[in-house]
C-alpha cells in the first residue's frame, strides 16, 4: 500500500478510531520515517524515538485529526518538528548541566527529578504563552512594557499615549486574567 490514496484511506479510518488502520499505516510508513529521521538528525535512536512519538500522538489525538491530502508529507513534517523538539529538549538539559559553575556547588539529584524539573519549566512556559494569548493587544503591550521592559506607569502612559490611571487599570485587568489562567501552576 505505497500510494497516496491508500494512505489517505487509512488516515480517514484512523480518524474514526480504526485500530487496524492505525497499525497498517504504522507498518507501511514506520521504517521510511525512521530512515528519514536518521538522514535528518544523524541519530538512529533519536529518529526511532521521534517516530514512535509521532505515531503515539496520532493515535492519542485521532478524534481531533484533520483531513490530510498527502499523509506521507504530513508525517514527515510532523517528524521533523518532533525531532527538533527532542533536540531542543536535549540542548536544554545540556545547557542546564553546563551552567553548574563548580563541582562543589553541584547538588546531586536523581536523573528523573532533573528531567521533571526541565519538563515543568517547559510546561510553565507553554501555559504562560497560552495565558498571554488570551489578553488583548493593548494588555499584552502593557504587560511587556511593565514587566519585561521595566517601565514605570508614567513612562508607559507616555509611550502608549494613555493616562496613568488607564494604563494601571488595563494592566490590572490583564494581571487578573493571567492570575486566573495560571492559578493551578
Amino acid at each position: 500500500m505505497r500510494n497516496k490514496m491508500g494512505y489517505r484511506l487509512l488516515w480517514e479510518r484512523i480518524r474514526t478510531g480504526d485500530e487496524a488502520a492505525f497499525f497498517d499505516l504504522y507498518a507501511a510508513l514506520y521504517q521510511e520515517l525512521v530512515n528519514f529521521g536518521i538522514r535528518t538528525c544523524g541519530d538512529s535512536d533519536l529518529a526511532s524515538e521521534a517516530t514512535d512519538q509521532v505515531f503515539v500522538k496520532i493515535w492519542e489525538t485521532r478524534a481531533q485529526l484533520e483531513r490530510v491530502e498527502n499523509v506521507q508529507s504530513y508525517l514527515i513534517t510532523f517528524l521533523k518538528r518532533r525531532i527538533l523538539r527532542l533536540i531542543e529538549k536535549q540542548h536544554k538539559i545540556n545547557t542546564a548541566l553546563q551552567n553548574v559553575k563548580a563541582e562543589d556547588e553541584w547538588i546531586e539529584m536523581p536523573y528523573e527529578e532533573f528531567v521533571i524539573k526541565v519538563q515543568t519549566n517547559e510546561i510553565i512556559q507553554i501555559r504562560l504563552k497560552e495565558a498571554l494569548e488570551k489578553l488583548s493587544f493593548r494588555q499584552k503591550q502593557l504587560v511587556n512594557l511593565k514587566f519585561f521592559e521595566g517601565y514605570s506607569y508614567e513612562k508607559i502612559s507616555e509611550i502608549t499615549q494613555m493616562s496613568v490611571k488607564t494604563a494601571y487599570n488595563t494592566l490590572y485587568d490583564a494581571l487578573k486574567i493571567l492570575r486566573e489562567e495560571l492559578k493551578d501552576i
